[in-house]
């Protein structure tokens, strides 16, 4: 039986890791947001045109969903943490490089190399929280705080890219995450332990297909707004991406050792948690791009204080990642999931109605306490739906599936929600248009709730 001082120190170690995890997911959910609010002084300081401007933040988008899948996989095969600390030391220098840029294509090519970086370690900080979680309520406890950090880091990113924008230059988006990656970088051999590593070819046909597949729907989507859903472009990347998924499907079931294993999706339960995690992030990305243009262009707030309209669906994030693992352990996640997206239904009904003459405290203030709540009560049901019951050595691909599903289902609904947004829109006026698109969220987070309920009706009925 361990000595007291021992299993104090084991419990510290173990602390300390979970505290390292959670920093580096946190750097790489700000890193997804904090270049938002600083594109105007880009732009004027490195003289980009409106439409290479958009890369700033697509190539990062391209890099980090395609390569998701594949970093998931070298965890798995050659050790986590190996994976995670190149990924980071390649985000690292990334950072430091694009923060030096003296010319747009520079600064997206650094760019992008920071999405392949964060593909490579965000799946291994995932496996990491849940294998080494020591129960079922410990995993619980670790998916809530990695949710909670995962959407509270977006929120943040958004308060300093507008600190470090207002106060200082564009080049501290980049330079303020080179510190906490080398603190990061420091501590992760101490304080976690190496997964084994796994004998066995590299399914290099998975992997290229796997890649190529997210790219091009990624890459398409990403155009379909301005060019048209039945435009050349858009119908080429999701022709080839799908030819791609097929090919990826066909060589997945002949390779010994698969890059994504087709049983992880066999399991019904698997697909409901991944499809509603798609809506979910499909509709709240409506926030983040509507809110912020919202509080900027109609209510006239600052680069900072446009990040600090999020706190409140922060908060409630954060409190609820405190609450939901008791709630998953009392009632289940189905549940949660119901209330959760019902939730989200309702704020973004709420949020329809803003007009140009409202107020932060009547218009906004509401709406996203509720968001932020009920998003709580979604995203870790959903995560332990995906990464529970999987095998500790294929939990690298169970959270790299997870992860690119999140960025696809991000992806799709800011296309769908920027095209309702144009349909309904008025040149001149940004009002207009934001009752279509809030209400196209709504759409998801309502069709979310009826795939849970009918699942959970199936269940019953064969049960």
């Amino acid at each position: 039986m361990a000595s007291p001082p021992l299993a104090r120190a084991t419990v510290t170690a173990s602390t300390v890791g979970l505290a390292v995890v959670l920093v580096a997911q946190l750097m790489l959910a700000m890193d997804a947001t904090i270049v938002n609010v600083a594109l105007p002084q880009i732009a004027a300081d490195l003289g980009f045109s409106p439409a290479a401007l958009s890369w700033v933040l697509n190539a990062y988008t391209l890099a980090f969903g395609g390569l998701l899948l594949l970093g998931g996989r070298l965890g798995d095969t050659y050790g986590r943490l190996r994976v995670l600390e190149h990924g980071l030391l390649v985000f690292t220098l990334a950072s430091l490089v694009g923060g030096f840029a003296q010319e747009p294509a520079l600064l997206i090519a650094a760019r992008a190399v920071q999405g392949a970086g964060a593909a490579l370690a965000a799946p291994g900080i995932l496996a990491l929280l849940t294998t080494s979680a020591p129960d079922e309520a410990g995993r619980h406890r670790a998916l809530a705080l990695f949710s909670a950090v995962s959407i509270g880091g977006g929120t943040l990113g958004l308060v300093l890219g507008g600190l470090v924008t207002e106060y200082g230059s564009w080049r501290w988006t980049m330079f303020v995450k080179i510190p906490v990656g080398v603190a990061v970088l420091l501590l992760a051999r101490r304080s976690l332990r190496e997964t084994p590593r796994r004998a066995g070819r590299f399914d290099v046909v998975g992997a290229v297909a796997a890649t190529g597949a997210a790219v091009a729907i990624v890459w398409a989507l990403i155009g379909a707004p301005a060019d048209g859903w039945t435009g050349p472009r858009t119908l080429t990347g999701l022709a080839v991406g799908a030819t791609l998924l097929a090919v990826l499907a066909a060589a997945e079931r002949r390779v010994p050792e698969p890059l994504l294993r087709p049983a992880l999706l066999r399991s019904r339960r698997r697909i409901v948690g991944l499809t509603v995690t798609a809506l979910v992030f499909g509709s709240q990305i409506g926030v983040f791009f509507l809110v912020v243009q919202y509080v900027q262009k109609v209510l006239a707030f600052g680069p900072l204080a446009a990040g600090l309209a999020f706190l409140p669906m922060t908060l409630g994030i954060f409190v609820m990642s405190r609450i939901t693992p008791r709630l998953v352990a009392r009632v289940g996640q189905i549940p949660l999931l119901v209330a959760g997206t019902l939730g989200l239904t309702l704020s973004y009904g709420w949020l329809s109605a803003i007009g140009a003459g409202g107020s932060y405290p009547t218009a906004l203030l509401g709406p996203l306490l509720l968001n932020g709540v009920s998003a709580g009560l979604t995203f870790m049901p959903g995560a332990s739906l995906v990464v529970g019951g999987v095998e500790p050595e294929h939990a690298g691909s169970a959270s790299g599936l997870l992860q690119t599903v999140q960025q696809l289902g991000g992806s799709i609904g800011l296309a769908v929600i920027v095209s309702a947004y144009a349909a309904g829109s008025v040149p001149g006026s940004f009002v207009p248009g934001v009752r279509g698109a809030f209400l196209t969220s709504a759409a998801f987070t309502l069709a979310g709730s009826f795939m849970v309920l009918f699942s959970r009706t199936r269940q019953q009925a064969a049960g």
